[in-house]
C-alpha cells in the first residue's frame, strides 16, 4: 500500500488538458434498444428510482454551481470548474434526452425534473435541495470566504460526486449489465463517470491543499459531514417496492461499499474519518 505521502493528485491545469482530451457528445449514444426494451419492462420500480433520482440530482448540480468558478482561485482552478460546469450541463442533456427518447414524451428539462421528484426520498431532497442550495447561496454571497468554499467543495465533491454518485453508479450498472438492460443509458452514465472521477480529482486536491494550509478549515471539513451524513446514509436506501436483491447486494453492504470510500478520501484529505 502506497503511504499517503506519496499519493499524487493531478493539478486543476492537468485536469483541465485532461478534459480537452476526453469531449462527447449526450446525442452521440445508441438509444434504439434502450427504447425497446422500456417499452417491454414489466417491473420498472427500480430503474425508474435510479434515473429519476440522476435527473434531479444532475438539474440541482448544475444549476447551483456558479458560485464555486466565482469563489477566489487561482486562473487555473477558474478554468478547470468553468470546464466541470460545462460537464454538468453535458450530463443533465444525456439525461434528459433519454428522457425524451426512451421514458416519456419529449419535454421542457423542467417537466422531466418535476416527474422525477415524485420517485426521489425525502433524504434526498433534504440534500440537494435544502443543503446543497444553502451552501451554494453562502458561497454566492461571500466568494472570498475560504470556509464557505471548502465547506461547498466537501458536500458536492466529496459527497455528492464520490460518495453518492460513484455508489449509485457501480450499483445501478452493475445490474444493468448483468440482466442485459438499457446499454446506451450505461455507455452514456459510463462516460459520465469518467468525467466525474476528473471532477472529484479536483476537489481531493483542493481540500488537501486548504486543511494543509489552514488546520482550522479541517473543522469545516468534519462539520459539513456530521450535517450531511444522516441525509446521506438514508438516501442510499433503494425504494419501497423495489427488489433491493436485483442490485446484488444489501442496503448495508451498499452503505459500507459508499463509506468505504469516503474513508480512503477522507484519509488523502487529511481528515481521518474517526476525527469527525
Amino acid at each position: 500500500m502506497r503511504a499517503l505521502g506519496d499519493i499524487h493528485l493531478h493539478d486543476p491545469q492537468t485536469l483541465y488538458r485532461h478534459w480537452e482530451d476526453s469531449q462527447w457528445s449526450p446525442w452521440g449514444i445508441d438509444l434504439s434498444l434502450d427504447r425497446e426494451q422500456w417499452a417491454a419492462m414489466s417491473d420498472r420500480t427500480l430503474v425508474s428510482f435510479v434515473l429519476g433520482s440522476l435527473m434531479v440530482a444532475e438539474e440541482r448540480i448544475t444549476t447551483k454551481f456558479a458560485g464555486l468558478v466565482s469563489a477566489d482561485g487561482t486562473e487555473e482552478e477558474v478554468t478547470f470548474l468553468a470546464t466541470q460546469q460545462v460537464d454538468e450541463a453535458r450530463h443533465m442533456q444525456f439525461y434528459a434526452r433519454f428522457q425524451d427518447e426512451v421514458v416519456a414524451e419529449p419535454a421542457l428539462i423542467a417537466a422531466h425534473v418535476e416527474r422525477a421528484r415524485a420517485q426521489v426520498s425525502p433524504a434526498f431532497q433534504t440534500i440537494f435541495d435544502d443543503k446543497l442550495v444553502a451552501a451554494h447561496n453562502r458561497l454566492l454571497a461571500n466568494p472570498a470566504d475560504l470556509g464557505a468554499k471548502v465547506s461547498f467543495v466537501t458536500m458536492y465533491h466529496l459527497i455528492l460526486e464520490a460518495t453518492l454518485g460513484l455508489t449509485t453508479f457501480e450499483f445501478s450498472t452493475r445490474f444493468m449489465e448483468r440482466e442485459g438492460l438499457l446499454p446506451g443509458f450505461v455507455a452514456g452514465y459510463t462516460k459520465i463517470h469518467h468525467d466525474e472521477h476528473r471532477h472529484i480529482g479536483y476537489g481531493i486536491w483542493f481540500l488537501r491543499k486548504a486543511v494543509a494550509e489552514a488546520e482550522s478549515l479541517g473543522d469545516a471539513v468534519r462539520a459539513t459531514l456530521r450535517d450531511l451524513l444522516p441525509a446521506v446514509a438514508e438516501s442510499l436506501t433503494p425504494p419501497e417496492g423495489a427488489d433491493s436483491s436485483a442490485l446484488g447486494a444489501s442496503a448495508d453492504e451498499i452503505r459500507a461499499f459508499a463509506l468505504d470510500g469516503l474513508k480512503r478520501r477522507l484519509d488523502i484529505v487529511g481528515v481521518p474519518l474517526d476525527t469527525l
